[in-house]
């Protein structure tokens, strides 16, 4: 009976985490972007490329194994455009630290016509809440993560904070 009541304190916690990060969400985006789940693209038969839509410092700190750093603030669609499939049915999964700047890039290339083009939802943080691996600048594997502020860290719930 007690395995069962953690297993429900659990679930019910994960359940309302999720609400919340739902909320955030809704709150700052438009939700033009189809969002991908960190589960779906963390199994083995999702292949995508991987866009990072955070900033320089943030991405040398850790970033997802075989991103590529396109930025946000400095943002550049038609250097992004030369590195990307000229089949605009490649998967393409772009990610910020929770999904909010993302989703700005994310819905650029589906303007220029990208037709499967997801947001990873919650970004790197719900990446790293959830145990996957981050690699630093020369591949291997670390608990760093970016915080971006102290205001957003709250939702980086692992990992080792960086500002």
């Amino acid at each position: 009976m007690k395995k069962i009541f953690i297993l429900f304190l659990l679930i019910s916690s994960t359940v309302s985490a999720q609400k919340k990060l739902d909320k955030l969400l809704n709150k700052w985006n438009k939700r033009n972007v189809p969002y991908m789940s960190v589960q779906t693209l963390a199994l083995p038969k999702t292949k995508a490329i991987l866009l990072d839509a955070r900033e320089e410092k943030e991405f040398k700190v850790s970033h997802l194994k075989e991103a590529v750093l396109v930025g946000y603030d400095h943002f550049k669609l038609k250097e992004t455009l030369q590195i990307l499939p000229k089949d605009k049915d490649a998967k393409i999964v772009v990610y910020c630290s929770l999904g909010i700047r993302s989703e700005t890039v994310s819905h650029k290339l589906i303007q220029e016509g990208y037709t499967n083009v997801y947001n990873l939802y919650g970004g790197i943080f719900e990446w790293k809440n959830n145990n996957f691996q981050v690699v630093d600048t020369l591949g291997n594997s670390t608990e760093k993560v970016h915080a971006f502020s102290k205001n957003w860290s709250k939702w980086l719930k692992k990992g080792e904070k960086v500002y």
